[in-house]
């Protein structure tokens, strides 16, 4: 089974989530989205809501789109920290080794991809299926990750961009907004 792995702190999930997911199975190039909820961005110094929160409102989110195959998955709730996300990739292996495990990510992660622990190791290894995002140019990113390794794993999936983030939904929240538009 060809695995999707979408991890996020998801605080909280939203319209732009979705699409992507949608995306990702829609074109049956994925047979799940396996959605993980990470307890702590090692790159980000946020405070969100509880890692456990976070994660029972995805599976709450999802049982909503029952359209979109999604798996939500606390893998890196039970991992020891930091949960780096080659860790958490062969962590799925271990658990799942007849499935093929592919890092989703958008196209700022990309370019900064080189940054991560073992990035390397992940472009290789799992490969990537990247998303466009407004003010990136994946092309340029691709080509300059190419040029460095050829054999980098690197697909794109044709998402439409939505300009929402999480940040924008706790703002609104934190003013007495009505958010639930934007909510997955």
């Amino acid at each position: 089974m060809n695995v999707a792995v979408f991890p996020g702190s998801f605080n909280p999930l939203h319209i732009g989530h979705l699409a992507i997911m949608k995306c990702l199975t829609e074109d049956a190039k994925y047979d799940v989205v396996y959605l993980i909820v990470s307890p702590k961005n090692p790159i980000k110094d946020i405070n969100p809501l509880s890692a456990n929160d976070r994660y029972l409102a995805a599976v709450e989110a999802a049982e909503r789109h029952p359209e979109v195959n999604v798996k939500v998955d606390d893998i890196e709730l039970h991992m020891e920290a930091p949960q780096y996300t080659f860790k958490t990739l062969n962590a799925l292996r271990e658990r799942e080794p007849e499935n093929t495990f592919t890092l989703v990510m958008g196209a700022d992660n990309l370019g900064i991809i080189k940054r991560w622990k073992n990035g390397d190791y992940i472009l290789k290894e799992f490969g990537v299926c990247v998303y466009p995002r407004d003010g990136y140019d994946l092309d340029a990113i691709i080509a300059e990750l190419k040029e460095e390794d050829p054999d980098y794993k690197i697909d794109v999936v044709d998402a439409p961009k939505v300009n929402m983030s999480s940040t924008f939904i706790r703002e609104g929240l934190a003013e007495g907004k009505d958010m639930s538009e934007y909510l997955m």
